[in-house]
């Protein structure tokens, strides 16, 4: 009966075999594919309307090259001059402050060495938050700890205050020599990117030459000398109050006008404000020009999902943070990195360690020729050898601090050649034979005995040195990709950091007793240095990746 009423229930299409569809279902499916194919073709209209997707080297070829680059160039160099500065204050100090600090050559040392110890750990560490912070705002800080550190050490009636002090100001240089550049090639295009980074490097020869002038200007000049408080203010403190004003002036310039870098912008996933400051580059190399900007949209690169660590404990977090910080390096020397690496870290070494050890006592070995004959000849005159009185300080002459300025007006020639030729034979060539050309140089620097002789050598030393400055300045940017470039160049001017502090403390131990010894050495690292270069890769013109 149940069977009966089943059959009775079910009408004749009901009976129709189970995999017989009806047309109907072919109907509904090719209505599916309609809309689908309409929502993709509405899809790609609405892209088509919004403009095509633009590259970071296509929109920075598209935003132009001129007065935007321009004002970047003045910006950026008065921010490199004013590290430069900073630096190098303390070698021209060194003849009269000695006295007021009672200095030994071993305490000059260790005083010229201290700036560079900020400067290795401070590197790391900014070019490290810049990666992941970015530029602008590191640069503001780090230019701020500069300057406003630099001239509390003018107040520093000990040495020990004042040591602690300029070691906290390089730790701030430490910060803007990397990031300034990384930040810097970010707005270039391709083919202007390293005659641009060379003309950028020319303001260190600017800062260089500025801080050889004020110290020819004002040590000298001890009516310049005032009592405050308890502390005799001599004319050599006043220089140092001078010296901060560029890194300060800087820091504000970079907090009130300059954008974040497009490309570090690209990077984090900010792709509006990226368009922004592209907009911006392309309205100040296009004035008059009605035209707007054609780019709306660019294409960011995947990246991969960061697995999120759950840190349920302070230790855990603290482990975290340190492993964070640890794991650029750990990719620096990874896959195809590690030979350029490897590389690099040999380079920076032996350049920071000959031009930093022998540039930081030029001051110091003019006065020890004042009289004629050579550096080495007089290590007789060590400064240890006189009586730490005001006496034998006051007054300098002023032939020091004009050889000073002379050898550092010497890196000119230098700079102007490497601009006109950066981009024509490439920072590998340069980078080989201007090392090699001054390791050469230094050998006569000591082979030489007389005070002309010297200070020509000097010079030639200055103008071939700054090419290899300026080439490496240009690889390192080119060599790693962004989300590296900061901590790379970080990393490697804290190696040379570490050589700066070791050239620095040699030439303090043995310049009085075996003044031939790092001389020498200094030779010897920057051929060595010279031939490394030869196995890098070749980068001119190479994409920013």
């Amino acid at each position: 009966m149940s069977s009966r009423i089943l059959e009775e229930g079910l009408s004749d299409s009901d009976r129709k075999p189970l995999l017989d569809y009806p047309d109907t279902s072919l109907s509904d499916s090719d209505t599916e594919g309609d809309a689908v194919f309409e929502r993709k073709k509405r899809r790609h209209f609405n892209e088509a309307a919004q403009g095509p997707k633009f590259s970071y080297e296509e929109a920075v070829e598209e935003a132009g090259f001129g007065l935007f680059h321009g004002l970047l160039l003045v910006v950026c160099g008065w921010a490199n001059a004013s590290d430069a500065v900073e630096i190098l204050c303390v070698s021209f100090l060194l003849p009269t402050a000695r006295c007021d600090l009672q200095l030994s050559s071993s305490d000059m040392g260790l005083l010229t060495a201290s700036i560079f110890l900020g400067m290795m750990i401070g590197g790391y560490v900014w070019g490290y938050l810049a990666d992941q912070k970015g530029r602008q705002r590191v640069l503001v800080i780090s230019l701020t700890v500069n300057g406003v550190f630099g001239a509390l050490a003018s107040l520093a009636p000990r040495f020990w205050l004042f040591l602690l002090l300029r070691f906290i100001s390089g730790m701030g240089v430490g910060g803007s020599i990397p990031v300034i550049f990384s930040y810097f090639s970010e707005f270039q295009p391709r083919t202007k990117r390293g005659a641009m980074i060379s003309g950028l490097a020319t303001f260190w020869m600017a800062g260089n030459i500025l801080a050889a002038g004020l110290a020819w200007l004002v040590i000298p000049n001890t009516f310049l000398s005032f009592q405050l408080g308890t502390l005799e203010f001599q004319s050599w403190r006043l220089f140092v109050v001078l010296c901060s004003i560029p890194s300060l002036s800087s820091a504000l310039i970079f907090g009130l006008v300059m954008p974040e870098s497009p490309k570090f912008l690209m990077e984090a996933g900010r792709v509006e404000a990226a368009v922004c400051v592209f907009r911006k580059m392309y309205n100040f190399n296009h004035r008059g020009n009605t035209k707007p900007f054609p780019v709306t949209e660019l294409k960011i690169s995947p990246t991969s999902e960061k697995g999120k660590i759950v840190a349920n404990t302070k230790i855990q977090r603290i482990s975290h943070r340190i492993r964070k910080v640890l794991e650029p390096i750990q990719k620096l020397f990874s896959d195809h990195l590690t030979s350029r690496s490897v590389l690099l870290l040999i380079i920076f070494f032996c350049i920071s360690f000959g031009y930093y050890g022998l540039w930081m006592w030029f001051p110091e070995l003019f006065k020890r020729i004042e009289d004629g004959g050579s550096p080495c000849a007089n290590a007789s005159q060590s400064s240890s050898s006189l009586q730490p009185a005001n006496a034998t300080c006051y007054h300098v002459k002023t032939e020091v601090y004009m050889e000073g300025f002379i050898t550092a007006a010497a890196n000119l020639p230098g700079n102007i050649f490497t601009i006109f030729m950066m981009d024509v034979v490439g920072g590998k060539v340069l980078l080989t034979f201007s090392l090699l050309l001054s390791g050469v140089s230094v050998f006569f620097i000591w082979a030489v005995q007389t005070k002309t002789q010297t200070l020509i050598m000097s010079c030639v030393f200055s103008a071939v040195s700054v090419i290899a400055w300026n080439a490496l300045d240009v690889i390192g940017t080119e060599l790693y990709p962004t989300q590296l470039r900061s901590s790379a160049l970080g990393f490697f001017t804290g190696v040379g950091r570490v050589a700066s502090i070791l050239g620095n403390v040699v030439f303090g131990q043995l310049v009085d007793t075996n003044c031939a010894v790092p001389i020498l050495l200094v030779a010897a690292l920057l051929v060595i240095g010279g031939v490394a270069a030869i196995k890098l890769p070749r980068t001119k013109h190479a994409e920013l990746t």
